[in-house]
């Protein structure tokens, strides 16, 4: 069976994703593959001909924050507030910003940061790599172009993936989701690739990739306790809470992780400005609607003290009216959080002024 030559193509046509894998294996192929259809785009980083990552385009933050959850299960660092942080800093909403893989930088970042070490980076691609491949095996038509340069050459690299194994996986998943998908009646349709169509390549792909590659997942990391706990000594941010109601600030103490903040609970707003002084917040969430001391006075207070010229004053208030924001604006605040709110929208609000 004749191959088609790895090169540059922008005409859609028919795919052939087993034996466009197996040529770049087979030729210990360093650069990236990239592949598009009308509605997504797939991008495949190989060293070596062994694969560094793999991204597809389509809901992209929400597959990386699915793993992190279920990581945060042995790692507590990887909680909700870390999670929003990162997709605040690397996803956009408008195309025409989009950063450059922004997903792997966003790994990058948490290992930077301290948060997952190198071998738990490597294990959550090893993770993404199966659901990007599993989605590329059942394309039957776009176009595609290999380039060898790659986007990740100034980044750092955590594994080098045996492209086979991968392979393998995924079509054993494929094939136990066509024999659930037997029993159903048909008309009810299916994206996944049938059995017929994974066996017609099965026998090339084999060939293609013989004894040459490893036969286990080679990490190219020192072996370290999969247990091991991120580095701790990270910033704590300090957050001052204003409120007259104990439930409201219970509530903002609940969603603020404690392994991230230090929340400072402030019920009697008259008091508040001494005690804003003795704890000096990064970042104050006042409540609006106050007795003795409303929010717009107390803020324009804080606004005339030289250490709180600067400080993010989030306005927290069931008012949603065009002139409460307006006072919110003629006394500085810095934002205007509207109850009641959930956890994400409060985390989204303070990580935009804590940057």
């Amino acid at each position: 069976m004749s191959t088609t030559p790895i090169g540059s193509y922008r005409l859609f046509q028919k795919l052939h994703p087993l034996s466009l894998l197996a040529q770049l294996t087979s030729r210990r192929a360093t650069g990236c593959l990239s592949i598009f259809t009308g509605a997504a785009s797939w991008s495949i980083y190989l060293e070596d001909g062994k694969l560094t990552y793999a991204s597809y385009s389509d809901k992209l933050f929400e597959r990386l924050d699915s793993h992190l959850r279920r990581l945060s299960q042995q790692i507590p660092a990887l909680n909700s507030a870390t999670r929003v942080q990162m997709q605040l800093m690397f996803e956009t909403k408008n195309e025409h910003q989009s950063i450059q893989n922004a997903d792997y930088q966003a790994i990058c970042w948490l290992v930077n940061q301290g948060y997952i070490n190198s071998v738990q980076a490597a294990s959550l691609i090893n993770e993404l790599a199966k659901e990007v491949l599993e989605s590329f095996l059942c394309l039957k038509e776009g176009s595609y172009e290999f380039s060898s340069e790659s986007s990740l050459d100034e980044l750092p690299k955590f594994c080098r993936l045996d492209l086979r194994l991968l392979v393998e996986h995924c079509q054993k998943q494929l094939r136990n989701r066509q024999n659930i998908q037997s029993s159903i009646p048909s008309g009810a349709g299916s994206q996944v690739l049938s059995t017929t169509q994974t066996s017609q390549f099965q026998p090339q792909l084999q060939i293609k990739l013989g004894q040459k590659l490893p036969i286990s997942i080679n990490f190219d990391i020192p072996e370290i306790n999969q247990n091991t706990q991120p580095s701790v000594g990270k910033k704590l941010y300090t957050i001052a809470c204003i409120d007259d109601s104990q439930t409201v600030l219970n509530s903002m103490k609940h969603f603020l992780d404690e392994n991230t903040f230090s929340v400072v609970m402030i019920n009697d707003p008259v008091k508040a400005l001494m005690q804003i002084l003795r704890s000096k917040p990064d970042l104050i969430l006042l409540d609006v609607e106050m007795p003795s001391l409303d929010g717009y006075e107390l803020c324009s207070l804080l606004r005339k003290h030289s250490a709180f010229k600067n400080t993010p004053i989030i306005m927290v208030t069931g008012r949603t009216g065009f002139i409460d924001r307006a006072k919110a604006k003629i006394v500085r605040s810095s934002g205007y959080l509207t109850k009641p709110f959930t956890q994400s929208e409060l985390l989204k609000m303070v990580f935009k002024y804590l940057g």
